[in-house]
């Protein structure tokens, strides 16, 4: 099948949508399919394809997660898409390329499958000021239903997709395909003592500390805050027990600025920014994967310390209480002390029952590489081609104002 994913952002810019979208093309490939990326890039001012991917012309947005935004409407990006003769759409984001994807689709007769990576409600405080915040999410909620209601499938990585798509209006069910993890690249066999010992002594992490690690943007979203202020309550020095929150983004300085306020600088360690190829053997380094974060559908980062061996503490959420499994790949916790609890219990597991816990966390997301999530796309792909005709979409009254008015790349 040729296969056209539309996504806002790709590589090299890195997050949990790029990671998701790169492991399933690689996975699509390997089962012999044709994709095509389509991608809004800053850098470029005209439509260009290379290495499979059509780069369209686009603004940077640095207040929102620096996104580049392209004009939804293109004839040379139509000519593109004619010239490819996709079978499938599939479109991952919900702006305007997104809305690109959904009205290309229509005017090619292809099927869409849409997939949900976003709680938008929990990112509303970046664009909206507090007393706008219903407002703004009310209004965002008309917004974002048109992409589940005019798409052939939905799926997201997880049941919290389904209570968002049903709070924003939306009948439509979500096929929940969880979100993939790139196997080989965290085993803990890609990295060296060597490399995990100089990562300790850079930070001043005692050899023999136990150290909990969260990976990802340092964003409100995240509640790294909550994991501060838990950790504070529940951790001593003689614990011999250490923090590292590995990442960047706009809550750092204030994370920084709590952690000194909770005194809890002498266990609790900010690396920075650690481009996704130098990660694994950050993951390597630690022994445990901690997080307090309800937004995140099937976390990629977490996923990512699963592969590398770390068992996961998360604070429960009842709708992502199936992903992590008490004893087989982890455990929930519900306060500072559970947390407190669970960490030490870790701690002072003999080698042998933590080399069994180690074992069994890597097990538990061995059918999370890029075959398995290719093989469920797939599945969906098949059943939807030539089977159920895309949906007349209101997109294409947009595309027609639009151009219009001279909103147009050449």
């Amino acid at each position: 099948m040729r296969i056209a994913i539309f996504t806002e952002t790709y590589l090299p810019q890195i997050n949990g949508v790029v990671t998701h979208i790169k492991i399933l093309k690689e996975g699509l490939e390997a089962l012999g399919h044709t994709v095509l990326i389509v991608t809004a890039d800053s850098k470029t001012r005209k439509h260009y394809i290379k290495d499979n991917v059509l780069h369209c012309p686009a603004h940077n947005l640095k207040r929102i997660y620096g996104l580049d935004l392209a004009s939804p409407v293109s004839r040379s990006r139509l000519h593109y898409l004619r010239e490819f003769n996709p079978d499938i759409i599939h479109v991952h984001n919900e702006f305007s390329i997104g809305l690109s994807g959904m009205a290309i689709a229509k005017i090619l007769h292809v099927p869409v499958v849409y997939t949900l990576h976003t709680m938008y409600d929990d990112y509303i405080y970046y664009i909206a000021p507090k007393p706008l915040v219903p407002l703004t999410k009310k209004l965002s909620h008309r917004y974002f239903r048109l992409f589940p209601k005019y798409a052939n499938v939905v799926t997201g990585p997880s049941k919290k997709c389904q209570e968002y798509t049903t709070e924003i209006g939306s009948d439509k069910k979500v096929e929940v395909i969880p979100n993939p993890v790139e196997l080989d690249a965290f085993s803990p066999q890609t990295s060296t003592p060597e490399q995990r010992e100089e990562i300790r002594k850079t930070f001043g992490i005692p050899l023999d500390a136990t150290v909990a690690c969260f990976v990802g943007r340092l964003g409100q979203e995240k509640s790294v805050d909550v994991l501060l202020k838990f950790w504070a309550e529940e951790m001593k020095k003689e614990d011999n027990m250490y923090l590292l929150i590995v990442g960047d983004g706009p809550e750092k300085p204030k994370l920084e600025e709590l952690a000194k306020e909770l005194y809890i600088t002498d266990t609790v360690i900010f690396t920075g920014k650690v481009m996704h190829p130098e990660l694994p053997p950050y993951i390597h380094t630690c022994d445990i994967y901690v997080t307090a974060s309800l937004s995140d559908t099937n976390s990629i980062s977490m996923l990512e310390g699963m592969a590398g061996g770390l068992p996961v503490l998360q604070l429960y959420d009842e709708l992502n209480a199936d992903q992590v499994r008490d004893g087989v790949n982890g455990y929930m916790f519900r306060d500072a002390k559970e947390m407190g609890a669970r960490l030490r219990q870790i701690r002072d597991m003999d080698k042998d029952e933590l080399d069994k816990l180690k074992t069994s966390v890597i097990q538990s997301v061995k059918n999370s590489g890029a075959e398995t999530l290719a093989n469920y796309i797939q599945t969906i792909y098949y059943q939807i081609y030539k089977t159920v005709p895309p949906k007349k979409s209101p997109i294409l009254h947009l595309s027609g104002l639009l151009s219009q008015n001279g909103f147009r790349h050449k």
